[in-house]
């Protein structure tokens, strides 16, 4: 699916080095469609496929999605660690066009084919996976993988062999590739890891590859749009040879601050929302004496109710991130549980985010699909970019390459 999808949405490349393998995506797709047996597709009609894709109508689903590709791009770029596409909705405002996709977890994968009519490609460390990134292109965007370096998680950095090593592979594509620039996000605890060695290193690494690195900055969503405390390190950078100052590059100046900045009322559900969204009571009471032991320890941890006319904390992965983004909604009129609960559904209109709350959080419009289930979602959107912090400081990095 991923050859097919990159090959319908113009990788040229793929189908000169993939022609057995593009026919055999496309009988096999073909046969899913007609719900034949692939031997029963006539050969012909799998090379006129494969010749002439789009002629045939038969494509459609790939074309017909909510993010469609630019028709007429101002310029390319690869979409690494690329999780539901908030990096590809960005840089597609902005007129670019995604020459290749890269994600691991298959959950993701099958938001990002419905949204972007591309399954991406699965493991990057994999050389049969790398093998399809075009020649050229001309931004790297990748939202390298953070658990290593989180302030929440143990930080190992780069002796985290699994996750915190993931960067050299950027790496290994920029020297292979020398695309005219990079975007790459993370958390803002990479600034201060191992006392600053590890930035420090990854900077060495870069700058070493043929890049002049723009000092790298930590930028706050809820400072460009959003509704959410959201602070991320960026780090951008442009191939030497195309001189750019990068002592004079400027990060885009904040706009939304004081009155103008966004309150978690204005993304909030129109409607009144399932009470599965709503926690027992013993689920309350549980929160209560957890925060309380915390509290009694000197710790800040525990759950939190946002005001909805405030700003969310950052949503994260797991069970802690939507506990610390408890609302109070007292529009629920059906309290008969949907699922099954200790206790009953507390009466004070204490519930959990929904998916399209934390989508309305990271910037995606409400065209986007959310084809998983509520867990899955939540973990996607914890994992994304904030899409228009990304926008903002995008456009900057694009004008200093006379892209825009």
């Amino acid at each position: 699916m991923a050859l097919l999808s990159h090959y319908l949405h113009g990788n040229s490349e793929i189908g000169e080095v993939c022609k057995d393998d593009i026919k055999l995506a496309i009988r096999q797709f073909l046969a899913r469609k007609s719900k034949k047996q692939e031997k029963d597709i006539p050969e012909d009609v799998v090379v006129g496929c494969a010749e002439n894709p789009l002629q045939l109508n038969l494509f459609d689903d790939f074309f017909d999605v909510p993010f469609p590709a630019p028709e007429n791009p101002k310029f390319t770029f690869i979409d690494l660690f690329a999780g539901i596409g908030g990096f590809r909705i960005a840089m597609q405002n902005l007129g670019g066009k995604c020459v290749y996709s890269s994600e691991f977890d298959a959950k993701a994968q099958e938001t990002y084919l419905a949204n972007y009519g591309e399954m991406p490609f699965g493991d990057i460390t994999k050389e049969s996976t790398k093998r399809f990134i075009p020649k050229e292109f001309d931004v790297l965007c990748a939202g390298f993988p953070c658990q290593a370096f989180s302030l929440a998680g143990k930080r190992l950095g780069f002796k985290d062999e699994t996750r915190g090593t993931l960067f050299f592979e950027v790496e290994a594509i920029l020297r292979k590739h020398q695309p005219k620039a990079f975007f790459l996000e993370n958390v803002k605890g990479l600034a201060i890891h191992d006392k600053g060695k590890t930035l420090a290193t990854i900077l060495s690494h870069l700058d070493d590859a043929g890049y002049d690195v723009v000092p790298p900055q930590i930028l706050n969503a809820m400072d460009y749009g959003v509704p959410q405390h959201r602070e991320r390190i960026y780090i951008i950078g442009f191939r030497k040879d195309l001189n750019i100052d990068v002592k004079s590059f400027e990060y885009p100046k904040p706009f939304s601050t004081g009155p103008n900045r966004p309150k978690f009322r204005d993304v909030m559900e129109e409607k009144e929302v399932s009470v599965k969204y709503y926690l027992s009571t013993v689920y309350v009471e549980t929160l209560k004496r957890h925060k309380a032991r915390h509290e009694a320890a000197g710790h800040g941890f525990g759950y939190k109710i946002i005001d909805l006319d405030d700003v969310a904390n950052a949503i994260v992965v797991g069970g802690m991130g939507r506990e610390c983004n408890l609302i109070i909604d007292k529009r629920l009129s059906n309290f008969t549980p949907v699922t099954n609960i200790k206790g009953e559904v507390n009466r004070d209109g204490i519930r959990k985010m929904t998916p399209r709350e934390w989508a309305r959080l990271q910037g995606f419009p409400d065209t986007f699909v959310i084809p998983v289930a509520d867990a899955s979602a939540y973990k996607q959107f914890g994992n994304s970019v904030a899409i228009p912090a990304i926008q903002a400081t995008a456009e900057q990095e694009l004008k200093a390459l006379n892209l825009m």
